[in-house]
């Protein structure tokens, strides 16, 4: 089991910035892909970013150029910085972790931590 602890979400204006952070604990020694999606009120959660074991770096399109994924393996966490952040980036966004098993891939998922961007 992976257990992951958000934190950073807030209220912001629109231009503003947040800074999320995802603790992670129990095994994960074997945790490969970390990140975070997001999901807005009546919509599907959706991939925001994420980050391997050795560094490469996925993101949503609507995200790309705004946001940074960043991955402390010593700290056993990950970051998302948010900036020039915009009213439809308003949503919960839950800290994602992969780990092999077997064939597959066992995923888990953070509690979330509200984000909310006013115009």
């Amino acid at each position: 089991q992976v257990q992951l602890v958000e934190s950073g979400g807030g209220l912001v204006q629109a231009g503003g910035s947040l800074r999320l952070s995802c603790a992670a604990s129990g095994n994960i020694f074997s945790i490969n892909t970390m990140g975070w999606y997001r999901q807005a009120p009546g919509k599907q959660r959706e991939l925001v970013a994420t980050i391997t074991s050795d560094g490469n770096k996925n993101y949503a399109d609507s995200v790309k150029g705004r946001f940074t994924v960043s991955r402390d393996s010593a700290k056993n966490t990950v970051y998302l910085q948010m900036n020039s952040l915009k009213p439809e980036d308003t949503a919960d966004y839950y800290c994602y972790a992969e780990r092999p098993y077997g064939l597959a891939y066992l995923p888990s998922w953070g509690q979330g931590t509200q984000v909310i961007v006013s115009s």
